[in-house]
C-alpha cells in the first residue's frame, strides 16, 4: 500500500490551495493509498532557524511530529502557490527547520559532499500561480520549481519528482478550477 504524506504551504485555509489538497487526497485514498497530511498553517512554530546550522535549535512537537510522517511516507505532495518566485514564508521556515542535518541529509566531514536521508521516496509538486505556467518557465526560469526540485528535494535524496504548476489562478474561471481539481484527483489516483 501506498504511503502518501501531502503538505500544504498555503497560509489561508479558504484558498484554492486546499482544494487542491483535497482532490489530491480523495483520488489517492480512492486508488487504496495511506494517506496523511501537513498543514503547515496549522503547526505551532518559530519558521526561522535563528543559528542557521551553526548550533541547533530546539524542534516543537509539530516539526517533530512532521519528521516522522516525512519518513514515514512513500511519497510526498507538496501544494503550495508560488509567490514572487518562491514558496510562501512559512513554507520555507518549515522546510529550514524540518529537514535539517541528521534528519534529512549529514554533510561529510572535509569533503564537499553529504549524504542523502530521505533516498526511495518520490515526490509531487503541485503549485499555482498569477501567470501561465509557460510564462513562468520561459520568462523567470522556474526559479521555485527549481529550488524545491533540485535544491530540496533531490539534495536530501527523493530523485523522482514531478510538478504540476497551474496558471494563472487570478481571474480564473469557475471551470478552470473544477478542470484542475479533477486533473489533481486523477493524478491523486494514479500516484507516481
Amino acid at each position: 500500500m501506498k504511503k502518501i504524506l501531502i503538505i500544504n504551504g498555503h497560509p489561508d485555509k479558504k484558498s484554492f490551495n486546499f482544494g487542491l489538497s483535497e482532490a489530491y487526497k480523495t483520488g489517492a485514498l480512492r486508488s487504496g493509498a495511506k494517506v496523511e497530511e501537513i498543514n503547515i498553517c496549522d503547526l505551532i512554530f518559530n519558521p526561522n532557524l535563528q543559528y542557521g546550522y551553526r548550533e541547533p535549535t530546539e524542534l516543537e512537537s509539530d516539526l517533530i511530529e512532521s519528521q516522522k510522517l516525512i519518513k514515514w511516507a512513500d511519497h510526498l505532495v507538496w501544494v503550495y502557490p508560488v509567490w514572487w518566485g518562491s514558496v510562501p514564508a512559512i513554507m520555507k521556515g518549515f522546510i529550514d527547520r524540518v529537514f535539517i542535518p541528521g534528519f534529512a541529509f549529514k554533510k561529510r566531514d572535509n569533503s564537499p559532499w553529504w549524504d542523502r536521508y530521505l533516498k526511495g521516496k518520490s515526490a509531487r509538486l503541485v503549485c499555482t500561480m498569477d501567470q501561465p505556467s509557460w510564462y513562468y518557465k520561459f520568462i523567470y526560469k522556474s526559479p521555485s520549481h527549481n529550488a524545491m526540485k533540485r535544491a530540496t528535494m533531490k539534495f536530501v535524496g527523493v530523485k523522482k519528482v514531478k510538478i504540476t504548476a497551474i496558471g494563472p489562478i487570478r481571474m480564473s474561471t469557475q471551470r478552470f478550477r473544477s478542470d484542475w481539481l479533477s486533473k489533481v484527483e486523477a493524478l491523486g489516483e494514479r500516484t507516481i
